[in-house]
C-alpha cells in the first residue's frame, strides 16, 4: 500500500463507529476512528438503555458505549477524540479527509458521525439555553430538583427522559403536538401511569419565557389558536434530530432531510465510502441496529479495501 494511505478511516464514535472499529481492527485493517467529541456518541447520554441483549436488568448508556471503546482499542484500534471532519475528496480512489488536526488518507471510509437533536425555533430558546433550556435530562436533570419542568416531544427519547426526570423534578409537564404518545408501548404505560407526570395533548410551544432563567412557556394549538401559559423551570426539547452531515455536502448523495443515501451494503453515492447507524436515509435509530450496521458496513468496506490492495496496491 501506497506510504501514508489507511486501509480504512471511521468517522464517528458511537456505537456504529465503535462496532465498525472493533471488526476492522481484528481484521487487521489500518484503520483509525475519529470523532468531533469524546468517543461514545448520543447513548452515551442515556441514563439507561433497557433493550440492547445481553442484559436483562438494562445498562446505563455510558457503560455499554465504554465498554465497545475498550473492547476496539483492545484489538488496536486508534481513536482521534476531538477532531471534527471539515471535508471529504476522492482523487483516484484516495479519500482525503481534511480534519480538524490534519489531513489523513485512506482507500475507504466509514462515515457513522449520527445525528444532533433539532431546535424547536421559537422566541427564548435560544436566549436562554443553558439557562433552562436543555437537550440532555441526563446531563441537567439535577439543577431542577423540587422543580417543574417540561418534556417536548412524544417518541421514546421525550417518554425515557420525562421518566428519568422524575427523580429530581416535582412536576414533569409532557408537551405533545399530537393526541398520542409515539413512544413504545412500555414507555407509554410508564409515563401515563405515573403521578409527578402530567400530558399537554395537542400543544405545541409558541414561545420560551423568562428573564435571567426559563420562567415559563406560550402554548397552543398545533394549528394556532388556544393559547396558554405555564410556569416552568426547564424545558427539555425532544422534537427530532438533524443528521451530522454538513462536510458531506459535495461528496455523497443525501436525501431531503440531509441524511445519506446507500444501497442495501451501506454504500454510498461514492465507491469506497459508507455510511452506518443514524445518519444514513431510513435507518432504524436504535442501537442494536447502529451496532449490526457498523459490523456490516466493516466488512464491505474490508472487501473494498482488499479488492484494491489486490491490484493497484500490491
Amino acid at each position: 500500500m501506497a506510504e501514508g494511505i489507511l486501509d480504512v478511516v471511521i468517522v464517528g464514535g458511537g456505537p456504529a463507529g465503535l462496532t465498525a472499529g472493533i471488526y476492522l481492527s481484528r481484521a487487521r485493517m489500518k484503520s483509525v476512528l475519529v470523532e468531533k467529541q469524546g468517543p461514545g456518541g448520543s447513548p452515551a447520554l442515556s441514563e439507561r438503555i433497557e433493550n440492547y441483549p445481553g442484559f436483562p436488568e438494562g445498562i446505563s448508556g455510558f457503560e455499554l458505549v465504554d465498554r465497545m471503546r475498550r473492547q476496539a482499542e483492545n484489538f488496536g484500534l486508534e481513536i482521534n477524540a476531538y477532531n471534527p471532519l471539515n471535508s471529504i475528496k476522492d482523487e483516484d480512489g484516495v479519500k482525503i479527509l481534511e480534519m480538524d488536526e490534519g489531513e489523513l488518507r485512506a482507500l475507504g471510509v466509514i462515515i457513522a458521525t449520527g445525528m444532533r437533536p433539532a431546535p424547536l425555533g421559537v422566541p427564548g430558546e435560544e436566549e436562554f439555553l443553558g439557562k433552562g433550556v436543555s437537550f440532555c435530562a441526563t446531563c441537567d436533570g439535577a439543577f431542577f430538583k423540587d422543580g417543574t419542568v417540561a418534556v417536548i416531544g412524544g417518541g421514546n427519547s421525550a417518554a425515557e427522559e420525562a421518566l428519568f426526570l422524575t427523580r429530581f423534578a416535582k412536576k414533569v409537564i409532557i408537551v405533545h403536538r399530537r393526541d398520542r404518545l409515539r413512544a413504545g408501548k412500555i414507555l407509554q404505560e410508564r409515563v401515563l401511569a405515573h403521578p409527578n407526570i402530567e400530558v399537554k395533548w395537542n400543544k405545541v410551544v409558541k414561545e420560551v419565557l423568562g428573564k435571567g432563567t426559563v420562567s415559563g412557556l406560550v402554548l397552543a394549538g398545533p394549528e394556532g389558536g388556544g393559547e396558554e401559559e405555564i410556569k416552568v423551570d426547564g424545558v427539555f426539547l425532544y422534537v427530532g434530530n438533524i443528521p451530522n452531515t454538513e462536510p458531506l455536502k459535495e461528496t455523497v448523495e443525501l436525501d431531503g432531510n440531509g441524511f445519506i443515501v446507500t444501497d442495501s451494503d451501506l454504500k454510498t453515492s461514492v465507491d469506497g465510502i459508507y455510511a452506518a447507524g443514524d445518519v444514513r436515509s431510513g435507518a432504524i435509530r436504535q442501537v442494536v441496529v447502529a451496532v449490526g450496521e457498523g459490523a456490516r458496513a466493516a466488512m464491505a468496506a474490508q472487501a473494498y479495501v482488499d479488492n484494491i490492495k489486490g491490484t493497484a496496491y500490491i
